[in-house]
């Protein structure tokens, strides 16, 4: 029965089936005929007119997205997805030519289990994923091969002489796909694009550009539309906002940037309590529906930010001029305002269009100055701000945020676009200010929505859902090795007990490693037309209201909110819940890019670096290897397997170490370790490590 769902929908004869289960004597062959008969009364396999056998079984047939894992087989993860489990194992040969992240129709065997997890065979590719990939041409006398970057397109593709667009060998590349016939082993391509000499800044960082499928340049036809809107601001539109213009306004933001979002505005009131207004830029006042802007805003969905460059959602004009919180212009704001206590409880709030005027436009270094120093402009309004938002942070970690402070590491590069150093970036009292009245703006509007209509009315949500506590459990076990004790026991501890772990590594060397581990145990942040908790944050109901000028969905915040101030019905859903998974899904490409612009910066800097040892914390062991972060650059590289040489080593996987056959040495996650640097691989983004 195994053999033949195994092989569903093909049928057997007698002697193919004795051949196949190896059966040579005559007695089991014999028994052989008594089964299949007594199968085929209990109805379990079916027989045709040439005396051939099949499966009665039926298959579950399953819709979805390939994760191409290895070389040797993939997963396909359905739709309808709660647990890792309910992933479908596909070895190569029944992939059917799918590649990562295309969507898929496959076959579910009846029969077939490996570890555990189904398997099944994919019959039909429902859409591809991609169809351009970046790589390094391989030129030969006859033919050329690109091999790709993306470390899950596992074959080389090949490219026509005719096809070759000029393009050097060795350069890199972008190749469309042409043609891959289902008995091909290589997919075979056309070159579309020349990026240039592969290890060369600037065609390493487009690389990574073609490779997300993130745009070169702004579309000349929205440039167009951008430079039509007028700059002026009509006396009538004024006269249809509150005004804020004479109220003490200033914005804060990192000493590189140009777009302002956000501007904080604060006076104290005849009462004794004070006014706060958070006001963000009123993006769609500029950006229509139906308009180029519009659609190009909507494809984007959000900037991204390379370690090199900015690529916006909107172009310059609007970006860092119209909708720029510039000082010493009047700007057209959407705001959330405030009255709170000296304790910080908030009595009252406003939500509605509005005009400003900001006094002063602060780096976040000179606000913290004027903080520490008790001087300089606003010195008195900023400490109080910082006050108050003490307070608010604390009651919020009080009802149970986790406080999640991870290191961020910035590049210094020279005008070339090589690393001169790393900066450590430190988050000070002022960053956390900012971060706690945007927090209050974000929550306040969404709970402003959802109590209005008892959450009946449709609005894009920021949900974060609660951890899975096996997947906590796993993290639990690594803290355990660093000599940290979690109790995780149910959802109601875990908040309190991760700040008191995050409390507890501040500065210490495995900070780094075990923040991100911790929220790579967390569930994704998400958009959605759903009115769900934000557990991060402890927040019944949240949204992003906030950065309109870098993130669609805070445009459609504002679309949605202004709709329902002026009284407007509730919105069909479906339409809004497509553009929540749009702007999700290019959230995750735009940090993937992020990451993978940083990790190309990380190899090139030790390349360049010292040739000397260095400490490092062992942050991930597998079969092939032991990924070891360095301590002193938080760049992560590999000691291969293959390179350890005191000892042949087995890998534990249920305890994620490696055990020495003889010595019986034990490699194991926070072990700190000396190593070396062996090896960098600019292509593919790679360190590789060997112990010292």
């Amino acid at each position: 029965m195994n053999f033949l769902e195994n092989h569903f929908g093909e049928e057997f004869s007698e002697r193919q089936l004795s051949k196949q289960l190896k059966l040579r004597v005559a007695k089991e062959k014999q028994d052989l005929s008594d089964v299949l008969l007594e199968l085929l009364s209990a109805g379990k396999v079916s027989k045709n007119a040439r005396n051939a056998f099949s499966t009665t079984a039926d298959p579950e047939f399953v819709e979805g997205e390939v994760d191409y894992v290895n070389a040797r087989f993939a997963f396909v993860i359905p739709k309808s997805m709660t647990k890792a489990e309910d992933d479908i194992l596909v070895r190569e040969k029944d992939l059917k030519n799918a590649l990562d992240g295309d969507t898929v129709r496959v076959m579910v065997f009846p029969g077939r289990a490996h570890n555990g997890r189904r398997e099944g065979k994919v019959l039909e590719i429902l859409s591809r994923c991609r169809d351009e990939f970046v790589g390094r041409v391989e030129i030969s006398p006859r033919y050329a091969f690109v091999v790709p970057d993306f470390k899950k397109m596992h074959r080389d593709i090949f490219v026509k002489k005719s096809d070759l667009l000029g393009a050097q060998h060795n350069q890199k590349v972008v190749v469309k796909l042409t043609e891959w016939n289902e008995q091909d082993k290589n997919p075979t391509g056309a070159i579309v694009r020349i990026l240039g000499t592969a290890g060369e800044h600037e065609v390493e960082i487009h690389s990574i550009m073609a490779e997300f499928g993130l745009p070169f340049d702004y579309p000349e036809e929205a440039e167009a539309e951008a430079d039509q809107i007028a700059e002026a601001i009509g006396a009538d539109e004024i006269k249809g906002r509150r005004d804020f213009r004479g109220v003490p306004t200033f914005t804060i933001d990192p000493a590189d940037a140009k777009d302002f979002d956000d501007a904080i505005s604060y006076r104290k009131l005849d009462n004794g309590n004070y006014e706060v207004g958070v006001h963000i830029a009123d993006v769609t006042h500029y950006v229509r529906p139906n308009t180029l802007l519009e659609r190009e805003a909507y494809h984007r969905a959000t900037s991204v930010y390379l370690v090199d460059r900015t690529i916006p959602m909107l172009p310059e004009r609007l970006s860092n001029g119209l909708c720029s919180l510039r000082p010493n212009e009047d700007k057209l704001t959407f705001s959330c305002v405030f009255e709170i206590t000296e304790d910080a409880a908030v009595l009252d709030f406003w939500i509605g269009r509005t005009v400003i005027h900001s006094d002063r436009r602060f780096a976040y270094e000179e606000a913290q100055e004027n903080i520490d120093q008790q001087s300089g402009d606003f010195y008195g309004e900023l400490t109080l701000l910082n006050g108050l938002a003490k307070k608010l942070r604390a009651e919020r970690f009080k009802k149970g945020a986790i406080n999640f402070e991870t290191v961020e590491v910035k590049f210094k590069l020279d005008d070339k676009g090589k690393p001169l150093g790393l900066i450590i970036k430190e988050r000070k009292d002022i960053h956390k200010m900012i971060e706690e009245f945007m927090l209050l703006a974000n929550r306040t509007v969404a709970e402003f929505i959802f109590n209005r209509n008892k959450g009946k009315d449709t609005f894009v949500y920021r949900i974060h859902d609660y951890p899975d506590l096996e997947k906590l459990t796993t993290f639990a076990g690594f803290a355990r090795k660093f000599g940290h004790e979690l109790s995780i026991t149910d959802e109601r501890t875990v908040s309190k007990t991760l700040n008191k772990l995050m409390d507890d590594i501040v500065g210490k060397p495995e900070q780094n490693v075990l923040e991100q581990l911790a929220i790579r145990s967390m569930a994704k942040a998400k958009y959605t037309t759903e009115p769900k908790l934000h557990f991060g944050l402890a927040f019944k109901h949240y949204t992003h209201f906030t950065s309109p000028i870098r993130r669609y969905p805070d445009m459609m915040v504002h679309r949605l909110l202004q709709h329902y101030l002026d009284g407007g019905k509730n919105m069909e859903n479906q339409s809004w819940e497509e553009k929540c998974t749009h702007s999700s899904e290019r959230e995750k490409r735009a940090s993937d890019a992020e990451r993978a612009s940083i990790k190309y910066k990380q190899v090139e800097f030790m390349q360049l670096a010292e040739v000397k040892d260095y400490d490092g914390i062992v942050t991930g062991v597998t079969e092939w290897g032991v990924y070891v972060e360095i301590t002193e650059t938080k760049c992560e590289g590999m000691v291969r397997l293959q390179d350890i040489k005191d000892d042949y080593y087995d890998f534990d996987e249920r305890n994620m170490r490696l055990v020495g056959s003889k010595n019986k040495r034990i490699i194991t996650l926070g072990d700190k370790v000396s190593v070396r640097v062996l090896k960098t691989d600019i292509d593919r983004r790679t360190i590789d490590l060997e112990f010292v």
